[in-house]
Formats: structure tokens, sequence, C-alpha cells
């Protein structure tokens, strides 16, 4: 509901910006305008006016209230304390100021005058137009406050604004006191110049106000480009709150409103410092599995027969799946063929060495064309996961360097499952599954137990999938097993984009379909003889980890007792960001480089609130780790211990995560929406004393997002 009461909020405040704009244009032209007949039909038409632009203001009042009664104050305070006031006491002023004084100044014109210079000295009265002014500003303050909020909410961000609105307002009032007091004394009037010319003084004053405004956006403009060379453990560092700064004596935790604005000051007693090049995976021994994957540009078509002009490894799309044994020592080579942007490669939810994670700038240098760099690594990890570059990452997954990674068991019965990976993408427009944009078929026997791998790869979907003609189980999240999935029938599925989700099945005598993104024409089906046609369901109900499954034992919970703690508060704001206007998406009120970095020591408990108050959802992706889910808008989770690397936050979810701190380095946290990712909506988590040597910026070549 935060998501419609916002949304309602800034439409009401566009609305009132438009309305009290035309009514303050009215206002101010009543004592211009004759003969007195005229001016005495537009002063009616005013009182009017004022019912118009106070029904917007109070129904966005409102929709805060709603927001008071029904959510937390990280939510409302700014709106609460900020756009409120704006509305209400302009409204109030148009009723107790300008209504009375229009009501006396109609009472006087039915009592025959007749002079306009009588009626303009009357009308000139600041009472009339002022609150009516005042209205636009409150308007045009609430949406400012809107598009740019103050959050983390202190009154000093608010302060330059909110002086800027009340000079205006002061501005308008006072000079038109005088004006209306010089023009009641003896012999005093107001100057009847044609409407054409107090237009022309106002289009004046606006260009003048403009040409005012460029000095401080353009100032703003240059300050936002990001430099040419920017170390990564460069940020505000933000040491959080918890029983772990109890230790420091005289270092303790700040924490400002909500647990925001922690303590930036250096913590003694430091761990060793260790760069990230020293935190690798083995060096020695021969791997168990050998891979070269090469990055280059290729024509690739679709099953349709649409071709793509692709990045891919290896020649195809998606890159080559590879599939591990769970222990095996890996030794990936990456050849970059043609890639001018340069390439490098993640391991998105397997939790890598740190110098092994394949990020650009933090901890390594992009590879360039005909250059190769090495990744080694053991697969400790079960499930499902995908690699993808993380150099110029929204442009790179979009156009295709990416793969699935699977990491199988050692065990005789994982070979016996009908094994399927669901990788969704959007090839230039088109939808598919792998390079299939079409309905793909599988040929798979009675009885045969079936693994759907299902992964979304699409910046900015929440993509849908839905299983018709069987019951299923979800047997895992983001590579992570489940404890004891329930039976599902009828349920959807909604993947974040980079999550996953593995579905479970016996394969039944008839066709079963899995119908992707809510299309007919595409997805997957499976029946016995490899024809038949999709079983069709009427409706389906949505799929909840939260109470799904059985809960099973876990080193930590909802009550354990936190090293750390820190609030992670997304929002939206217009803004620059690298010398372009944007409209920015922003963590705890900032976009990189100023985000904070969250600094953990390893072994620590870490919990981190997570809290969206902007308009989007928001696939959070901490890199290394995953994160137990405690609850979700104040509800605790009940059902199997769900384990997330990306966890869909959508517009007023709070959700509390936790992990342990134990994979030293810097590491990446940040939206896998990548084109928010691109403009700034990143931030690391990282290890004290851990440093690199690796830079971004354009004088690098490394650009991560």
């Amino acid at each position: 509901m935060y998501a419609i009461a916002s949304q309602i909020e800034l439409g009401l405040l566009f609305l009132l910006l438009v309305m009290s704009a035309i009514a303050a244009i009215k206002a101010s032209g009543l004592l211009y305008d004759r003969p007195v007949a005229k001016l005495r039909r537009k002063a009616q038409k005013l009182r009017f006016w004022a019912i118009l632009v106070s029904l917007p203001a109070v129904m966005a009042a409102a929709a805060v209230v709603y927001m008071v009664i029904t959510l937390e104050p990280v939510f409302w305070l700014d709106r609460m304390l900020l756009h409120v006031p704006l509305l209400l006491i302009p409204a109030a002023s148009i009723w107790l100021l300008s209504v009375p004084r229009l009501r006396r100044l109609l009472l006087a014109a039915d009592g025959g005058m007749g002079d306009p210079q009588d009626w303009s000295r009357r009308a000139s009265d600041p009472g009339i137009a002022g609150p009516f002014r005042w209205m636009l500003l409150g308007a045009l303050g609430a949406f400012y406050f809107s598009l740019r909020p103050p959050v983390p909410f202190e009154w000093t961000e608010a302060a330059v604004p909110l002086v800027a609105i009340l000079g205006a307002a002061a501005l308008l009032w006072f000079p038109q006191a005088a004006r209306h007091r010089a023009a009641n004394r003896p012999g005093g009037g107001v100057s009847l110049q044609p409407g054409w010319v107090h237009a022309l003084r106002r289009l004046s004053m606006l260009l003048a106000c403009a040409g005012i405004a460029v000095v401080p956006f353009s100032l703003v403009m240059q300050n936002s480009k990001l430099p040419d060379r920017l170390a990564m453990a460069e940020g505000p560092a933000d040491f959080g709150t918890g029983a772990a700064l109890a230790a420091y004596a005289g270092h303790e935790g700040h924490s400002g409103h909500d647990g925001l604005g922690a303590s930036q000051t250096a913590q003694p007693n430091a761990a060793t410092p260790v760069s990230v090049t020293e935190l690798t995976g083995p060096r020695a021994g021969k791997p168990d599995r050998t891979i070269t994957l090469t990055a280059m540009k290729k024509t690739v078509r679709l099953s349709s027969g649409k071709t793509v002009d692709a990045w891919t490894f290896n020649g195809q799309i998606p890159g080559p799946e590879i599939r591990l044994r769970e222990g095996e020592l890996v030794e990936v080579k990456l050849v970059n063929k043609d890639i001018e942007q340069g390439a490098t490669i993640h391991w998105h939810g397997l939790d890598v060495p740190n110098a092994e994670d394949g990020v650009a700038g933090a901890t390594q240098d992009a590879v360039m064309p005909g250059e190769t760099h090495t990744y080694r690594f053991r697969a400790e990890q079960v499930g499902t996961f995908w690699y993808h570059s993380h150099q110029n990452s929204r442009e790179a997954v979009s156009k295709g360097l990416f793969g699935p990674l699977i990491v199988e068991p050692n065990t005789a019965d994982a070979r016996k499952t009908a094994d399927i990976t669901v990788m969704t993408h959007l090839w230039d427009g088109t939808f598919a599954v792998g390079d299939v944009d079409g309905i793909r078929k599988e040929t798979i026997a009675p009885g045969t137990p079936v693994r759907l791998r299902l992964i979304n790869t699409v910046d900015w979907v929440r993509q849908r999938y839905e299983l018709a003609g069987t019951s299923f189980r979800v047997t895992a999240i983001d590579g992570t097993e489940l404890s004891d999935p329930g039976e599902l029938t009828n349920v959807r599925l909604t993947l974040t984009t980079g999550g996953r989700y593995d579905i479970a099945f016996t394969m039944p005598h008839h066709p079963v379909f899995l119908r992707v993104g809510g299309d007919d024409s595409l997805g997957i089906l499976m029946s016995p003889d490899g024809v038949g046609d999709a079983p069709a369901v009427s409706s389906y109900g949505d799929f909840d980890p939260l109470h799904y499954g059985r809960p099973a034992p876990v080193a930590f919970g909802p009550d354990s007792d936190f090293d750390r703690e820190f609030t992670m508060l997304l929002d939206n704001k217009l803004g620059f960001y690298d010398g372009q206007f944007e409209m920015l998406y922003t963590m705890n009120g900032h976009v990189f480089p100023d985000t904070p970095m969250f600094m953990v020591r390893e072994g620590e408990l870490v919990k981190t609130t997570i809290v969206n108050r902007g308009a989007v959802d928001h696939p959070m992706h901490l890199h290394g780790h995953h994160v137990l889910v405690l609850s979700r808008n104040g509800e605790r989770a009940s059902g199997s211990p769900w384990w997330s690397d990306t966890l869909d936050v959508q517009p007023g979810d709070v959700y509390e995560v936790a992990f342990k701190a134990d994979n030293p380095g810097i590491w990446m946290d940040h939206c896998h929406n990548l084109t928010h990712a691109a403009i700034g909506m990143t931030m690391h988590l990282m290890y004290e004393g851990v440093t690199t040597p690796f830079e971004v910026g354009r004088a690098t070549g490394n650009h991560p997002e």
C-alpha cells in the first residue's frame, strides 16, 4: 500500500502545482482588469478556485496521514514535517485571508462601486493574492521534497529549500502590502496598465530567475562528474551500531535517525592490513576442471530465426553451461578477443574468495582485448548460480556476456534426474529461454524426477513462471536448498533480476508446461513422447517463501546478539550523476561514490535492515555472502531458513537480514537492476584492514557498472 499511497500523493502534488499556478496568476491579475462587471465575475471565480486548490492539498495531506497510521516513521517522517505544513498552512491562509476579503470585495461591488481605481485599491490587498501565491510556493516546495527527499531526514538538508520558500513568500507579500498602503493614501492609486504589460513583467521575472538558477545548476552538474581515478576504499565508512562497538572504548558508533549516520571514525586495534590480491583461491595443485571462456562479438540466431548482434562467451548465447561437482578445484581462463569495453567474470551467488569475484576496479582490472585472466576457486556450495561480466555490466549482460553455473552434489541420485536449466533473457526486445524464443520441447519418461533451474537475467523485469499439469516443490532459493518444502499446485513463481529458484516434480504420464512471462507462446513443454498440448490453468496464487517449508537449525536468528547492525535505506530522487540529469536511485540518501561502506570484521555477526521507500523494486545483491531473511515488514520468517543473495525488495518493504562475516574482502552490494547500479545504486561491504590496489574511473578503464 505504500507504493499506492506515495504515488497518489505525488500525483495530487503535481495536480496542485498546476492548479495553484493558475489560481495565483488569476489572483495576482485581479486588480488590473476592468470594467468592474468583469472584475466582479473574476472575483467570484476566484472563490471557486479556492476550493479547487484546497481539495488536492487536503487529499495529499490525507495520504500522508494514512502513511503515518499504517507505516513506520522512515516512510513518512519527512512528509509529515515538510509536505503537510507546506500544503495545509497556505490552504488555511486562503480560507482565513483570501476568501473573507473576496466576500467583502463582492459586497462592495454589489453596493454600487463603479470606479475601477477604487476597485483596484481594494483588490490590491495582499491578503487576496498572497495566500494563492503561498499555495503555489507550498505546492512547489512539497513537490520538490518529493523528488529530492531529505532522507535520512535531517533538518540541515531541508533548511536551504525551506529558507528559499519562506524568503519568496515574504518577497511576494511585503512589497504588495506596501503598495496597498500607498494606494489607499489620499491621492494614491494603482496603475491600470494593459494586461499584456503585466504579463510581460511576469515573463521577465521568470526569465531572470531562470538565469540566476543557471549558475548553481551548472555547478552541481560539474561537481557530479566522477573523478578519473577513484579507489573503492575512499568512500565514507559506516561502522554501524551493535555489541562489537562497545569493545572500542571511546569509539562507539553514534547512530543518527533510524540508525543511520553511524560514526565514521576509524576503530582502534584494526585488523592487520591485507590486499584483495592476497585473498585468492588455491594457487597450488592441479585443477579438477579447466575451462576457457572467450569473450567475443558474434551475430547469433534465435530459434525463430531472428538474428542478434551479441557479446558472447565462446560464440554462444547464453555462454556455455558450467557444471561442477562439489569440492572440485576449478580453473577458468578468461580470454577477451574483441570486447573493446573490457570484460571480467563474476560468479553470481557463488561465494568465492574475494580476489576471484571478478569486479573490475575492486578485485581486478578489466580484461581488455588481447588480454587474459585466470580464476581459481573450489566449488564449495551446491546449487544454481550464474556467471556474467562485471565490467560495464549493464551493457555486457544485456548483450549476452553471461551463462549458467551449476554445482552438483557428489551423489549418484543427482545423475538420474532430468536436470533442465531455464535461463530467461531479453534479446533485442525478444524474450527467450536461452536462445529459444518460443516453445522448447523436452521428452521425459514418466516417473523421472525433474529439476528445473530457473534463472532470471533480465534487467528490471520480475519474471513470472507458472507450471501447469503437475504439483511441484520449490527445493532451493538462490542456490540454497530448502528444508522439507511442501507440494504446490497452481502457484506462480516471480523471480527478481539475478534471482534463482529450483523446482522439482516427478514426471507424470501427461504433458507439463512451464509458462514464462505469462505468455503461452514462451516456455518449456515436457511430455513422455515430446509432443502434446500445454495443459491450461485458469488462475494462480503467488509463492511466498517467508512461511514455506519447515524450520531447521541455524547458527543465528532474530533473537541473536549481533555484533554489527546497519540500516540500508533505498529511495529515489532527481539529481545529477556524472554530469547527467537523472532520476537517481539512492542508498542512505546518496549515490556512488558517496554511498557508505558498511565496515565489519571477520567473524562478526551482522544484521542489516533494508528499507525501500522508493517508487520501484530493487533486487539487492551482496557479493561473497548469502543473507538469512529474519523478517519482512515486521513478520518473522517461520518456514525453512531462507537464504538469499539477490533479495527482491519491493516499495514499502522492510527486510531484516543477517549474515556471518566469514569471507574477508571488499564486496559490492548493489541493485541488480543494472540500470540503477550504472547510475550509482551501489555500495560496499568492507572488512576492516582489507585494501585494494585497483581503481575505477575514466583513466583506469575499470567500470564495474
